[in-house]
């Protein structure tokens, strides 16, 4: 990539560095590396959009591994559920790989570690072993079995391998220094027995290698040039190094593991561990519940691939965690269904509307443009008749001045079609309007070349004809949490901070061109927001969601 196509962050920045000192083009080589233990979320898309938008900047290849070395948490489903994100944000992979792949040679290059006397099968209690390695100031102990004999600990550690001992009995751990700084460095634990089933390999093993040992080597037997991860691995790297020298060999190509900052979005959480909680304690209704920051529940929501990438590059990468305001993806997520979406009529609150100089039992059928962002217009045939529903926010019998749409005595346009005129309504015993009554302007039809239809009203609104329109379930939703941090303030549990409001159900009405609408067909209901279609939806109903509104409002209501 040349320097000159554009400014280069930090991270390209380290690659390009890398290629001056010697890396050749052809070694070049990046992974994205998710544990299956839950569904992606916002802050994965970014990581994905880094590590595949680097493979196309460089025409390097990129592995899809998964980091599956705790059977207790992870399942077939996620690996599944993260396959399908990737592939929907619009990348793929060289390889899919599995640290599963590994287990042998991990296992046999944590046997060489033995026998160098650079490890050993420590039997503390995990309360023994946490007190024993001192704190941030203080230096840790040794353990009574740091000493045992190699041959000790190869008999033991093969003995865990074989199931012999319950949980906890042992672990493996590296023969580092109880001295280090980085705490990370004091005898970190290598593998731990774990009577689980695997999803892959099944119950082969009663052993699995802890994170730090599995990912490094798994980066080197894969070639991965760089190894990208977010800023709380920074300790880790001192770790990372140390195993790649217990086995590199310098024929080989050395991973390099470099950091940046998470970009958290606000009003979420995306901590695997809360983003279960809600789904286990059915504060939602799953892990694609479209209030969700998980890649699917904003699929389903109706954000976009395109989205979530524009999104992705505009916060770019940093290397400072800071907080990334909702309205920012709201923006990206405007901006590109504004370019694709269809424009349809649907009213979501609505009134009846009585033409009473329209002819009895008159339909007509009136162009409507698609979208006018296509390059070649499209239109559709919109039915028209003398009853409609309109919104009931679009009336008033009394308005102030700057109320510019359908009031008693002034005139409006209706949508691509005749200019009305307020005359009277209907009400019900408790006094609420049950019918708007009004005149039409005979002459006044939108695109038909008469003076009348030139003629410049104040206010336009939308409508849907009583006789074809087709009634539809709308999902309205707001932020899932009321605080821009939710996890912020340590003292109060995240989950105070739902919004008890976040999800709205009404029902509406929709024009019938949206009857043959598919599962994620994305709209603009005009003048009210972006919907898509829900995979609840039947043709027998309608059900959609809403994406985003027209515009920010949520500034507005939250300084109130």
């Amino acid at each position: 990539m040349s320097t000159e196509e554009k400014s280069l962050n930090f991270i390209e920045q380290i690659i390009e560095e890398d290629l001056k000192k010697g890396l050749s083009q052809d070694k070049l080589r990046f992974r994205f590396p998710p544990e299956p233990n839950g569904y992606l979320h916002i802050g994965h898309a970014s990581a994905i959009c880094l590590n595949f938008g680097l493979g196309i900047d460089y025409k390097a290849p990129v592995n899809l591994r998964f980091d599956d070395t705790n059977p207790s948490k992870e399942e077939q489903e996620f690996v599944d559920a993260i396959k399908r994100d990737v592939e929907w944000l619009g990348y793929s992979w060289e390889k899919e790989c599995y640290a599963s792949d590994y287990f042998q040679q991990l296992y046999d290059w944590a046997v060489l570690l033995i026998q160098k006397d650079k490890a050993y099968v420590d039997s503390q209690s995990s309360e023994e072993m946490a007190t024993q390695k001192g704190t941030p100031t203080t230096p840790g102990t040794d353990s009574p079995y740091r000493n045992r004999s190699i041959e000790e600990n190869l008999d033991l550690f093969e003995r865990m391998k074989n199931g012999e001992f319950e949980k906890g009995a042992h672990v493996l751990r590296a023969k580092i220094s109880m001295n280090a700084n980085n705490m990370l460095m004091r005898d970190p634990i290598i593998y731990r027995i774990m009577h689980a089933h695997h999803h892959r390999t099944g119950n082969d093993w009663c052993i699995y290698p802890m994170y730090d040992w599995a990912h490094g080597e798994s980066d080197y037997l894969e070639q991965v040039s760089h190894s990208f991860c977010t800023l709380e691995f920074l300790p880790h790297r001192e770790l990372y190094d140390w195993f790649l020298n217990q086995i590199y060999d310098d024929s080989k190509v050395r991973p390099k593991q470099r950091e940046f900052a998470r970009r958290n979005l606000s009003h979420t959480v995306v901590s695997k561990r809360k983003l279960l909680q809600l789904v286990e304690e059915r504060h939602v209704t799953g892990w694609d519940d479209p209030r969700m920051s998980t890649i699917s529940g904003m699929r389903r929501r109706g954000i976009t691939a395109t989205a979530i990438r524009n999104f992705a590059n505009t916060i770019g990468i940093a290397k400072r965690d800071n907080l990334i305001d909702v309205s920012l993806l709201d923006f990206c997520v405007r901006e590109d269904l504004n370019k694709v979406a269809p424009r349809v009529m649907a009213v979501l609150n609505p009134v009846k509307l009585v033409i009473t100089n329209y002819p009895d039992g008159k339909e007509e059928f009136l162009e409507a443009e698609n979208n006018p962002e296509d390059e070649v217009m499209t239109y559709r045939q919109l039915p028209f008749s003398k009853e409609l529903y309109i919104e009931r926010e679009d009336f008033q019998e009394e308005a102030h001045k700057k109320f510019f749409r359908l009031t008693l005595g002034t005139e409006v346009r209706l949508k691509n079609a005749y200019i009305i005129k307020g005359e009277s309504v209907i009400k019900d015993s408790k006094g609420n309007i049950t019918e708007i009554h009004c005149t039409y302007d005979v002459d006044s039809k939108s695109g038909s070349g008469t003076e009348a239809s030139k003629r410049k009203v104040k206010g336009t609104i939308h409508w849907v004809s009583v006789n074809h329109a087709i009634e539809a379930e709308v999902r309205v939703y707001d932020r899932l949490f009321t605080h821009e941090n939710p996890d912020g303030n340590k003292d109060v549990d995240f989950k105070e901070y739902i919004n008890p409001n976040s999800l709205e159900v009404i029902t509406g009405f929709v024009e019938p061109s949206l009857q043959s609408a598919n599962e994620l067909d994305h709209f603009q209901f005009q003048r009210l927001g972006y919907f898509c279609v829900d995979r609840d939806s039947t043709p027998e109903k309608l059900v959609f969601n809403k994406t985003v509104g027209l515009r920010d409002t949520w500034a507005k209501v939250s300084v109130q």
